[in-house]
């Protein structure tokens, strides 16, 4: 009788967390492209999606695969050859999960940049090696600071059109870090690359022997994620009162939870909490997530708080940890990116939804605009679509705020235009 075979244990991957990056940069430099490399050699592109791309490049006449289809989808930007909105696209390896925001280059689609960089933990800047650092260099390295992009790495691409020289690499390193030095942006790298051709992206190729560093790829999977580099404050907003009516269920009858999603932080059961803005204090009694009492909740995990206390709680109310409570304020001074066609007017009421709160606000003044071109702070008596400014707001009802520099989530928030309901402006608190 054979000995029984043995079974290997399975190896265990560590999980580096979901990363959310942002690529960006002038017209042309290549973002569309350099995704779709990024994509086609980690494997990430469904056969049918392939065959799809490789058809489509036959009827353009590229020859070769065009691999900025994987990006541009909509047909608008395939028949201009350029990209008009924000394109995400989804992606894992065997260590990470990424969704990746492909970001318009032009100037009137500011707004849209900063809408898609307003969640990155990362920021990929693009260069064209043969161009050097441009003006839409500096303002889109200006926006990924401004909105609180921790990580920025600046990808000088097209390496191959300048014979892959080491020189050139190093010029653009030179002017980039001379120009981040004024803007006070602090943590950026450097990779040269060629999505065309695939060097240093997910393979390190042949021809770029004199830079020792990472890959692209490898500097993805080793970015920290968000909400781990620093401790945040515990921050749950409510969203629903869930008091279900089972007449059936006796046990029900008393049930009073509050659901949303922990914004920042951790909870678990016996924590000491301060409900927002009554004050009223109380503990955790149980945390739950799918009708299971998991004890303690994290970050990013939407579940269900039971409190040892009947407070009254609503939506928009804010559950935080008692020592660690942010100070209610009516006034705010906040960097604003003006997102509609409509100018902002000082006359007229606006809404700012701050997490899950609305408050009626007033403009009371703009303090100055910036020019994203030339980073220059410039006066201004209303803001236009695309303009960035640093504003004060007059809240009707406080808002339970970080700074955004501090919390990403707890300070940033939106404007809305009351009479059609459209988003009109995004703030980051400061």
């Amino acid at each position: 009788m054979s000995a029984p075979e043995k079974i290997e244990a399975p190896v265990q991957v560590e999980d580096h967390g979901l990363l959310r990056f942002l690529t960006c940069g002038s017209v042309d430099d290549g973002k569309s492209t350099l995704i779709g490399r990024l994509l086609f050699d980690t494997k990430a592109i469904l056969a049918d999606t392939l065959q799809a791309i490789e058809r489509t490049s036959q009827k353009r006449g590229t020859g070769a695969i065009d691999l900025s289809l994987l990006t541009d989808g909509l047909q608008a930007e395939r028949e201009q050859g350029i990209t008009i909105d924000v394109a995400y696209r989804y992606f894992s390896t065997g260590t990470r999960k990424y969704i990746i925001a492909d970001a318009p280059g032009h100037e009137q689609y500011t707004r849209n940049m900063v809408t898609a960089a307003s969640t990155a933990n990362l920021a990929i800047i693009l260069v064209d090696a043969r161009k050097g650092v441009l003006t839409q260099t500096r303002r889109h390295s200006t926006l990924a600071h401004l909105v609180g992009i921790p990580h920025l790495l600046v990808a000088i691409n097209k390496m191959d059109l300048v014979d892959y020289s080491e020189q050139t690499f190093a010029k653009i390193k030179a002017d980039y870090l001379e120009f981040a030095a004024r803007q006070g942006i602090a943590d950026v790298r450097f990779i040269p690359l060629s999505a065309l051709n695939g060097d240093m992206v997910v393979e390190r190729g042949e021809r770029l022997n004199w830079y020792g560093g990472p890959t692209l790829i490898e500097i993805l999977e080793t970015t920290p994620a968000a909400h781990t580099e620093h401790a945040e404050p515990f921050r749950f907003p409510v969203q629903y009162v869930c008091r279900p009516q089972d007449s059936a269920n006796p046990e029900l009858h008393d049930y009073r939870g509050f659901m949303g999603q922990v914004e920042s932080g951790s909870i678990q059961v016996g924590d000491a909490v301060t409900v927002l803005p009554s004050g009223r204090r109380t503990t955790v009694k149980a945390v739950h997530l799918g009708g299971v009492d998991i004890g303690r909740a994290i970050t990013e995990q939407s579940v269900t708080l039971l409190l040892s206390d009947e407070i009254d709680i609503s939506r928009g109310d804010m559950i935080v940890k008692r020592a660690e409570a942010p100070t209610p304020v009516k006034e705010i001074r906040a960097t604003v990116c003006w997102l509609s066609e409509t100018p902002m007017d000082r006359a007229r009421t606006y809404l700012i939804r701050h997490t899950t709160r609305e408050v009626k606000a007033r403009l009371a003044a703009i303090a100055h605009r910036l020019d994203v071109n030339t980073q220059e702070k410039m006066p201004a008596e209303q803001l236009a679509m695309n303009d960035i400014a640093q504003v004060e707001l007059k809240l009707a009802q406080p808002i339970f705020a970080d700074p955004y520099t501090v919390n990403r989530s707890t300070g940033a928030f939106i404007l809305i235009d009351e009479s059609n309901n459209n988003t009109v402006g995004a703030g980051m608190i400061l």
